[in-house]
């Protein structure tokens, strides 16, 4: 009876063991669809496009790169939040995603306690420029037209909450200026509206804007980083401007929705480790002025914690309030 009893045992803990490792197997199982919450053509798009191509090669499935903008990113966040949580529903987002509950009132979820956090795959500086018919070429000409005539400049914001967004805030903070803003559904409509002479200014990644810039659709006037970028090296720091506290910057990272299962957040963060090692080394990642970050997913969530610290004082003192 006793022989029986531990012989039925064993075979249970076998089961349950081949069970668990079939599942391990298994995932991922299908292709596996990372959600954009802006549109085609920005700075989160294109790098969402580059590390989907590398993981989708290494891992042999397919990488299925979904648009759903609107709303600062709550539109396609709310997605994923909301999607089975099996690991092949995944948000790839900005820093924005981050600040949802600090810009936007009533906000649709919780970034830090609503999604389990994957990886952060990289970070960039951010691009100022200005619209090419403005005769202003230097960050301290742009701050004296602006304060002279504040009606006639206006920033364009791609999302609120995006590091655009943040690094507006520091520039307007820094310039000493009462600059109007106006909000749009992303980048590329924000980076159009520039162009045409109908938004003066738009602070955003030198992703998203460094090829219009280098075509002179958009006239470059500084980047936020503590050094010059190496894909537009010939664009001054604010810093070397005269502004030392305009630093700032841009980064990137995957979320999925809460509960998804640890050994499978594990797997993604290896694998979006991996490309991102891939990529650096190819200098695919260079070539769009994105610095690559590896991190565990533990470390991901700490440096999200204190970027939203960070920020909420930031837009404390510049007297944000949520829409």
């Amino acid at each position: 009876m006793k022989s029986s009893y531990f012989g039925k045992a064993l075979m249970a803990a076998l089961l349950s063991a081949t069970t668990f490792v079939s599942a391990q197997v298994k995932f991922p199982d299908g292709p596996i669809r990372l959600i954009v919450p802006f549109a085609a053509g920005g700075g989160v798009d294109n790098a969402a496009r580059l590390l989907a191509k590398q993981m989708q090669t290494n891992l042999n499935i397919p990488f299925v790169v979904e648009n759903k903008p609107g709303a600062s990113g709550t539109i396609g966040g709310k997605f994923v939040q909301t999607a089975a949580p099996d690991g092949h529903t995944l948000l790839f987002s900005a820093s924005t995603q981050a600040l949802t509950k600090l810009v936007i009132a009533n906000a649709p979820y919780d970034p830090a306690s609503d999604f389990s956090y994957v990886a952060r795959i990289g970070e960039a500086p951010l691009l100022m420029v200005i619209s090419p018919t403005l005769p202003q070429t230097k960050l301290k000409e742009v701050i004296a037209a602006a304060k002279q005539n504040p009606d006639k400049w206006a920033a364009g914001l791609p999302a609120l909450g995006a590091a655009s967004h943040l690094g507006t805030l520091m520039f307007a903070t820094e310039g000493h200026l009462n600059l109007t803003m106006t909000t749009y559904r992303g980048t590329a409509p924000a980076l159009t509206d520039v162009a045409g002479g109908h938004t003066q200014i738009l602070i955003d990644s030198i992703i998203s804007l460094q090829s219009l810039a280098k075509a002179g659709k958009v006239k470059p006037i500084i980047v936020t980083s503590s050094k010059r970028s190496s894909v537009m090296p010939n664009v001054p720091t604010a810093v070397e401007s005269g502004y030392r506290k305009f630093v700032t910057e841009s980064w990137y990272g995957i979320w999925a929705p809460k509960n998804t299962p640890d050994d499978r957040i594990q797997f993604l963060n290896k694998a979006a480790n991996e490309a991102v090692r891939q990529l650096a080394k190819s200098g695919a990642f260079e070539q769009l002025g994105i610095e690559p970050v590896i991190e565990s997913t533990d470390e991901f969530k700490r440096y999200a914690n204190k970027y939203i610290s960070e920020n909420a004082e930031l837009l404390k003192s510049s007297g944000f309030k949520p829409d």
